[in-house]
């Protein structure tokens, strides 16, 4: 039978599944106003930043009540504290959106300099990789992000990619020094959401399997 400890967890856990979500689509949709140059795409992401600080400020708050009520043991013990990086993590990911969305405000009176591929690219990765791991946290299915590593390294490789890119557009142009210094960013930014979605699935395989792996 349900306890009243199954149901503030199920509350919780549906909770991190609408956080996540959202913090991806904050990210997507950010790079998607970016690649369009649509202010009011950005203006729809920077909207947002509210409800995922309350959802980040509810779900801590619940799952600290959780422990004080209930003091769970185990594998619900790991489970909260899982709970508690996540959060986090994703908060930074859905933070990253914003300040994508603001970039976007900057230059979208400017054609780009190319036609933005890379950074698409790299964002539709990170949004791939997020959600396997919010996948793998409801699932317990480890197999979704078992090769999270090489992910991350493809991420890397991007990265480095459009800051060489955009150096020598610069050397060429120097009046595309503001715009290319904001996709270099952008690229940044991507990389280190990837990095997120990796720490989260090093505390989901902790939650599952109760040993500390790295993911990097």
């Amino acid at each position: 039978m349900p306890t009243k400890f199954d149901g503030e967890m199920d509350e919780i856990e549906e909770k991190i599944g609408r956080m996540g979500h959202l913090a991806r689509d904050m990210l997507l949709d950010a790079v998607e106003s970016l690649k369009e140059r649509n202010v009011e795409m950005a203006e729809i992401v920077l909207g947002r930043k509210d409800e995922l600080y309350e959802l980040d400020r509810s779900i801590e708050a619940q799952a600290l009540n959780v422990l004080t009520l209930y003091q769970p043991m185990a594998k619900e013990m790991r489970n909260l504290a899982c709970i508690l990086k996540m959060i986090t993590y994703l908060t930074r990911i859905g933070r990253y959106g914003y300040d994508i969305a603001k970039v976007t405000k900057l230059i979208a009176d400017q054609p780009h300099v190319k036609k933005l591929i890379d950074i698409p690219a790299m964002s539709k990765m990170v949004g791939e990789m997020i959600d396997d791991v919010l996948d793998a946290y409801r699932t317990g299915d480890l197999s979704k992000i078992d090769d999270m590593n090489e992910r991350d390294d493809i991420l890397d490789q991007e990265r480095y990619s459009i800051f060489r890119e955009c150096i020598t557009y610069v050397m060429e142009d120097p009046r595309t020094i503001t715009r290319c210094m904001h996709y270099v960013m952008v690229a940044r930014y991507l990389e280190r959401c990837g990095d997120h979605a990796c720490k989260i699935g090093e505390k989901v395989h902790y939650k599952v399997e109760g040993v500390h792996v790295e993911i990097s």
